[in-house]
């Protein structure tokens, strides 16, 4: 007999875990950084495969390439498993493992991103007023501060707000929620740099 929960058959649950957890590692920045002739992205700025570093090699159309695709593929594993199983909660799960894919990828030996795209694009796919909130709350600290991180902490911070007292969904909001404190362990160093007023702005290079 087969594991229900909530009457959606249990391997259901793993297999969008799973599929958007595969979908998630895919590291876009990388790739195109390599295609683009500019090495491996992991060597140049801060390490990381994520849109801000791209933006780093001078490259502006490489970097909005990788902030949509990274975004995309939150919002494709859930676009996935909505059409194939129909289901709400299954949802979570699906963005929820685009979102450790491109946190922890099995094709970089589980060292990858902090996530904040697939973030956005995983929510607007759940619930798309909740992303816009979240991806307006990013806008408008960039265009105050020009600082990537603290623009994705304060979006993040504010993305489980939106969802519980804006949106009324409490599932929403814990999702939210655990996402978010995941954003900020990953964004430790930038949080330490943002105290100590050392944090670079959008478009500086990092030596």
């Amino acid at each position: 007999m087969t594991a229900l929960i909530n009457d959606v058959p249990l391997n259901y649950f793993f297999l969008c875990l799973a599929g958007g957890y595969l979908l998630g590692s895919l590291p876009f920045g990388l790739i195109l950084t390599r295609l683009g002739g500019y090495g491996d992205l992991r060597k140049m700025g801060s390490g990381n495969i994520g849109a801000t570093n791209v933006l780093r090699t001078g490259n502006k159309p490489l970097a909005l390439a990788t902030l949509l695709l990274d975004s995309g593929k939150g919002a494709l594993a859930v676009l996935l498993a909505w059409l194939i199983f129909g289901e709400v909660s299954l949802l979570y799960f699906a963005g929820g493992g685009a979102f450790l894919g491109h946190l922890y990828p099995i094709f970089l030996e589980f060292k990858g991103g902090k996530g904040v795209a697939t973030f956005m694009g995983t929510l607007l796919a759940i619930n798309w007023p909740l992303g816009l909130a979240c991806c307006l709350t990013w806008g408008i600290v960039t265009m105050l501060f020009r600082i990537s991180s603290l623009s994705a902490l304060g979006a993040a911070a504010l993305s489980p707000l939106y969802g519980y007292f804006i949106f009324k969904d409490f599932p929403l909001a814990v999702f939210a929620t655990i996402l978010s404190v995941m954003i900020f362990i990953r964004h430790k160093d930038n949080i330490r740099r943002l105290l100590s007023g050392t944090e670079p702005r959008i478009g500086r290079k990092t030596p």
